[in-house]
């Protein structure tokens, strides 16, 4: 009977019209009408558990809306970053999807499901270049995480890239059974030069994810239906320290990050399916 849903849930994914339920859902988070936003957060509380004790603003009823909600930011001191300069922060509150070597260019999804860098950086090639045989961590957000993304380590941004794409559900349940899930869904690459190579930082929508926005450029989803570019390293370059938030989703998703080959590896203890924090540590980089 389990798998039978599951294979359900999955026909679902293909015939659903997945932008048109995000845009609408994404309606109704930004939705101010005072019914509207706190019937959807309290029945959102109780259906999933968040706790709100370290949140800056502990009453559900003084958001201005879902989205503020969702996003909440947390008490100061409710995340310590990991000391250390060589040390890398997790970038986000959530749980290991998978981490580990890449296989040439290709990263490992799920139940042998593979993608490519060359696919999930929008079709790059010389930028896929640049993580051959490289480093990746995923990390899933569930619905009652905290939803802000932060820096694993100190960069300089050197381009962002749009790629469009389909809106699947990132659960452990889609990322065993849809093939190339990552490199299929909508996501926004964010490029940063470190002191020790190219580090890249992959948000990932997905199933009502209304949109996913950045510290420097605002709201970056939904856009166009083509892969669009923007080049941030003229004329002010944008640096963010180790712990920096980098942007939110609007709704959960699935981040990934990538470093080149002998740029860095991560912690031991992780594995597929362990629990995370943003900020503690992650990984570190070599000498």
């Amino acid at each position: 009977m389990h798998a039978l849903k599951e294979k359900l849930f999955i026909a679902l994914q293909h015939v659903v019209p997945q932008h048109l339920l995000s845009r609408l859902v994404g309606w109704v988070a930004r939705s101010e009408i005072p019914w509207i936003k706190t019937t959807f957060i309290n029945r959102f509380i109780q259906h999933f558990g968040v706790d709100l004790s370290e949140a800056e603003i502990e009453d559900p009823d003084r958001f201005e809306n879902f989205n503020a909600f969702f996003t909440r930011a947390l008490k100061d001191g409710a995340r310590p970053i990991a000391d250390g300069e060589r040390v890398l922060a997790c970038p986000a509150d959530g749980t290991v999807s998978q981490l580990g070597p890449l296989r040439g260019g290709d990263l490992f999804q799920a139940k042998g499901h593979h993608y490519s860098a060359f696919e999930l950086l929008g079709g790059d090639g010389a930028l896929a270049a640049e993580f051959q045989n490289g480093h990746f961590a995923t990390v899933y957000l569930s619905p009652k995480d905290y939803h802000r993304v932060h820096m694993p380590f100190t960069g300089t941004l050197r381009e962002i890239c749009y790629v469009p794409g389909r809106l699947f559900s990132v659960n452990q349940t889609t990322t065993e059974r849809v093939p190339r899930l990552f490199a299929r869904n909508e996501r926004l690459v964010c490029v940063f030069d470190t002191e020790v190579g190219p580090m890249a930082v992959v948000l990932v929508g997905a199933m009502i994810v209304a949109g996913i926005e950045t510290v420097f450029a605002g709201q970056v989803t939904p856009q166009s239906t083509t892969v669009t570019r923007v080049d941030y390293r003229n004329p002010a370059p944008v640096t963010l320290r180790k712990g920096d938030e980098l942007g939110r989703f609007l709704l959960g998703s699935t981040v990934i990050v990538l470093f080149p080959e002998g740029a860095a590896e991560f912690g031991s203890e992780l594995t597929a399916g362990a629990a995370v924090r943003m900020g503690e540590a992650f990984g570190s980089v070599r000498q």
